[in-house]
């Protein structure tokens, strides 16, 4: 399993469900918030939690924030917070940054001020997006139990060009693919003859741990 580091500022309920399933899947998480019993709450599923407010530079500097592969921007009700956040984030060079938006407005400022992923959470979506830091190449799942999904998985590079018999994904990784997806075609139950091609995708079935497994081959 590859191993992150990842932060997660604002430890509500949206920056919460993230650092908790990133936690729950073995990354590193570095949960950070100005309110100190929020922080003393996250203890129990980050692996570091930080007091400290993320709009003042020499307080963002000093957790060397700047080292971790992906910032996780969940500030609550605050749109200056977030934005400023954001901007010394861009200003210390880290590396990914993925903010919550509170509106459309918002959204907007930090597509400007170059935020790479902008997030309008719904209630209860902080977990699907931490699935989707932790499986980079997956485009969609559905959950079909808290063990089993269903995902829509982007052929890694050294599995083009070869027929899903000589893949053998099932036997390799325990994942079973049950269609591709080529340039919006769905090639259901394909055969083991079927040769993927560069930019397909595998809709593939089977456990959760398994599937991040296969998603994070490059």
């Amino acid at each position: 399993m590859v191993i992150r580091q990842y932060a997660v500022i604002g430890l509500g309920r949206f920056g919460t469900s993230i650092a908790r399933r990133l936690h729950e899947a073995g990354q590193e998480v570095l949960g950070i918030d100005v309110n100190e019993e929020r922080v003393e709450a996250a203890e129990l599923y980050v692996t570091h939690a930080v007091v400290a407010d993320t709009t003042e530079e020499k307080a963002i500097s000093s957790i060397g924030i700047r080292n971790f592969d992906c910032v996780i921007v969940a500030i609550g009700n605050d749109m200056q917070a977030s934005i400023l956040t954001v901007m010394l984030l861009k200003d210390l060079g880290v590396k990914k940054i993925i903010a919550k938006a509170l509106d459309k407005r918002h959204g907007q400022v930090l597509d400007k001020i170059g935020t790479d992923l902008i997030i309008y959470p719904e209630r209860d979506m902080g977990e699907r997006v931490a699935n989707q830091l932790l499986s980079p190449n997956m485009l969609n799942y559905i959950e079909l139990s808290k063990e089993y999904n269903i995902e829509e998985i982007m052929i890694p590079s050294k599995m083009a060009e070869k027929n899903l018999r000589e893949l053998d994904i099932r036997a390799k990784y325990n994942v079973s693919a049950i269609a591709v997806v080529r340039e919006g075609d769905i090639i259901i139950s394909p055969s083991p003859d079927q040769i993927i091609h560069k930019g397909d995708f595998l809709v593939i079935i089977g456990n959760r741990e398994d599937i991040a497994k296969f998603s994070s081959i490059e």
